[in-house]
């Protein structure tokens, strides 16, 4: 049995925290268990950069300067820039109720160009030469007709 002092009143409930927003959020919109996750990554990186301060109290130019970041420091994809644009937009339009336009002037990564990988002719005529029997034919004539 417990004494009245060891009762205690009923928990008041907690404000969601805000990656569990952006989780109950984006399965409301019936997104997919993995940009669910993303989304919240991004969040969370969002929000470190900012020295945990809360979005609500960061602006356009806060998102510009993180996606910025990503560009110039973080060396990113131009798609993973979009998917970390996409979330932040998500959760101050979405979660928070806050609008925000898409954020401009922001730096963009630049197209990664890798060089063609072709061999010399030395080098195409010692792997050709290194092939035997049918799979020899079929890389000469592979090789011989452009196809390869």
């Amino acid at each position: 049995m417990h004494t009245p002092d060891q009762i205690r009143a009923p928990a008041t409930p907690r404000q969601p925290r805000l990656l569990e927003e952006v989780r109950r959020a984006g399965r409301a919109r019936q997104f997919s268990d993995r940009t669910v996750d993303a989304y919240t990554g991004w969040v969370r990186r969002y929000v470190l950069f900012h020295d945990q301060r809360h979005p609500r109290e960061l602006d356009g130019l806060a998102v510009a300067a993180f996606l910025t970041h990503l560009a110039d420091e973080r060396d990113v994809s131009v798609s993973t820039q979009r998917q970390a644009s996409s979330a932040l937009l998500f959760l101050y339009r979405e979660v928070l109720g806050i609008p925000i336009e898409a954020p401009a002037g922001i730096a963009r990564p630049g197209r990664r160009r890798r060089p063609p990988n072709v061999l010399s002719r030395d080098e195409v005529a010692a792997v050709l030469a290194e092939k035997r029997g049918t799979a020899g034919l079929v890389a000469k004539l592979l090789y011989g007709a452009g196809s390869g």
